[in-house]
């Protein structure tokens, strides 16, 4: 392993409460693909871990539910050909994913008012483009 992934700030997956476990994969490889495990299932107790902050923790818990297998969290990665690749790209996805659940809601947005010129512009424009669809019909050239 290539050292601490980080989810967001100093916050990283603990390597202590990662479950790997793998499995033979398909796809490119040859024979090499019918004789090794290179497929690589990644799981996460998401809800007995303690590496997160609390808010961070539920945030993921409420957002990840559809996901969730009693509070657990898997990645599969079986893209490459080498065990170590596949276990790489699995560490860096489960790691976005955290990141991206547990990160704090955007910022409501603030109603405003639209500015009257704007309006006003966009009703001559719909008007003048009325007046040049209605010109290509022939009806007044008698």
């Amino acid at each position: 392993m290539s050292g601490p992934y980080i989810i967001r700030g100093s916050v990283s997956l603990p390597e202590a409460e990662l479950m790997w476990r793998f499995s033979r994969s398909s796809g490119p490889g040859g024979q090499h693909v019918n004789t090794s495990d290179t497929r690589v299932e990644l799981r996460f107790d998401l809800a007995k871990t303690d590496a997160l902050p609390e808010v961070w923790k539920e945030r993921a818990l409420e957002r990840l539910a559809g996901r969730l297998v009693d509070g657990v969290v898997s990645v599969h990665a079986s893209e490459h050909r080498s065990q170590w690749r596949n276990r790489e790209t699995a560490a860096v996805r489960l790691a976005a994913l955290l990141a991206e659940a547990s990160a704090p809601p955007p910022r409501p947005r603030r109603a405003t008012k639209i500015p009257r010129g704007i309006n006003e512009r966009r009703l001559r424009e719909k008007k003048q483009r009325s007046q040049t669809k209605g010109g290509r019909s022939g009806k007044h050239w008698d």
